[in-house]
């Protein structure tokens, strides 16, 4: 139910573009008329069937969500953001402030990242209270942003082959199978938010460009800047008016967040993420600029760089759209966090949607190139990426789904099982990554030496997970977190121990 909440949301939004798209593209002005013309002639091509596109997003939508409900229940979470993420939307969906105790006692989340998008998740939570209910609903936004590419592929290219090579090659790209991998993130909404404003931009429908981007403002700080690169592509083809205002919206509501509504929600009254760059250097004798530029030499930047252009031969280069990813690039670039930099985590998912359909828009344009060789080149490009995206996704995050050992539950996930259940329901309890997205159902979950001013009821950890230095003797260090409280141990097995307080 909540796959059709979330992805019947956005396909049918979608749907509802399609049917009203040449209403709006006859809005571009005249300095435009060619990319209209050429978007009336594919609006007069025939209807491009839903029924495809619908069955190939959903054995996606199984293959993502198979792998988050393995990893979940298999006690493999990757880090906090989950539990961080389950916390918040369960505050909005009991109609409270979203306070995420695993940031800190009482922590109001807006003040971190500005993500209020993820409140619309709550009646998914009235549904099904469970953090498997974000992973679904992540799947579902993914496994819709695929259709959305591989709809316009074809309406644009006039061929369904080349639609459904790409969907397919955009479905199993690097930067969504990592982002999958990482578990629920705030920009599943932002992935087929900017499918379908890059769809848009392609078919000339100005108004509905606007209409799909503005919103992103409100799924993260940054993507402000984002919003401002969508209209600066619009003053490039033609609609200077709305381009311009929708650039100078884009950057006023980046300022407005980082500069007055983050901060207002913050207790140290800032946006902290300017540290990531700027206290590179401090407390250190080496100069600023030598940092930065060490920084943006890292190899990891490069390969994540050449892998995000190479996915699509090169040819997205030729596109407008590429200014689409230079505000997300620009700061994991500038970014002294190493997690910032590669081709790991979630951060490359936002990116997919518009290197996809970057290539669409210079496929389209190099047919009338006066460079034969470009021409020909334009000709075979989608089939070779798409075999070079299957072959790249065996060795991804989704090819474990094919190893039989990846079902199997071992001994290390009954104990983690019976660790959780010895926390009693309603307790508080401190804990470390493992078991944190497990408790936060019916828990008060803290943060593993992150609950300053408070005495949890219990304290469960992952021995073996996270730990500077091996651990020797849990009830010494239950003492070394919690001085003013005495700890006793309830339940250990294995790597895992649960610790009552006395």
């Amino acid at each position: 139910m909540g796959c059709s909440f979330v992805g019947g949301w956005y396909w049918g939004l979608a749907v509802l573009d399609v049917q009203n798209g040449a209403a709006t593209a006859t809005s571009a002005p005249e300095t435009a008329g060619r990319e209209t013309a050429r978007a009336r002639a594919e609006e007069s091509r025939p209807g491009v069937p839903v029924r495809p596109y619908a069955l190939l997003a959903g054995a996606l939508g199984v293959l993502y969500f198979l792998y988050s409900w393995v990893q979940y229940e298999r006690f493999r979470t990757p880090s906090w953001d989950l539990g961080i993420f389950e916390q918040s939307v369960r505050a909005y969906s009991e109609l409270r402030a979203p306070i995420v105790d695993i940031k800190g006692p009482g922590f109001l989340i807006l003040g971190d990242h500005f993500s209020p998008v993820t409140a619309l998740l709550a009646p998914l939570y009235w549904i099904w209270s469970s953090p498997l209910a974000l992973l679904l609903a992540q799947a579902a936004l993914f496994a819709a942003s695929a259709a959305v590419v591989g709809r316009t592929a074809q309406q644009v290219l006039g061929s369904r082959a080349a639609g459904l090579g790409l969907a397919v090659a955009y479905g199993l790209s690097w930067g969504l199978q990592e982002a999958v991998k990482s578990d629920f993130h705030e920009i599943a909404f932002a992935v087929p938010m900017l499918a379908l404003t890059c769809r848009a931009l392609l078919l000339g429908r100005w108004t509905a460009a606007v209409a799909w981007s503005a919103p992103l403002v409100l799924v993260k700080e940054d993507m402000g800047l984002t919003v401002a690169m969508v209209g600066a592509v619009l003053f490039l083809r033609g609609g200077r008016r709305l381009g311009a205002a929708l650039a100078a919206f884009g950057v006023a509501a980046f300022a407005l967040t980082v500069l007055v509504l983050i901060p207002a929600a913050s207790r140290v009254g800032q946006y902290d993420y300017w540290a990531k760059i700027e206290k590179s250097s401090a407390g250190t004798d080496v100069p600023f600029t030598e940092v930065l530029l060490t920084s943006l030499g890292a190899g990891e930047k490069w390969e994540m760089l050449f892998f995000l252009v190479g996915i699509t031969g090169f040819l997205a280069l030729r596109s407008p759209l590429m200014l689409l990813v230079l505000p997300t690039l620009g700061w994991r670039f500038l970014s002294q966090d190493p997690n910032h930099w590669g081709m790991l985590w979630h951060y490359s998912a936002i990116l997919m949607p518009v290197v996809f359909l970057a290539l669409v828009d210079a496929v389209r344009a190099v047919r009338t190139s006066p460079r034969g060789w470009l021409v020909s080149y334009g000709k075979v490009v989608v089939p070779v990426v798409t075999a070079v995206s299957i072959v790249l996704a065996l060795d991804l995050p989704l090819r474990d789904l094919l190893r039989p050992e990846t079902y199997r539950t071992d001994t290390r996930t009954l104990e983690a099982r019976k660790a959780v259940d010895a926390v009693p329901e309603g307790a508080s309890v401190e804990t470390n990554v493992t078991l944190m997205a497990h408790l936060t159902a019916d828990h008060t979950v803290y943060w593993v030496g992150g609950a300053k001013g408070v005495t949890p009821d219990y304290l469960a950890f992952d021995l073996a997970s996270g730990w500077s230095q091996p651990v020797a003797d849990p009830v010494q260090l239950a003492a070394s977190l919690h001085p003013e409280a005495r700890y006793e141990v309830s339940f250990q097995a294995g790597h895992f121990v649960v610790l009552r307080r006395a």
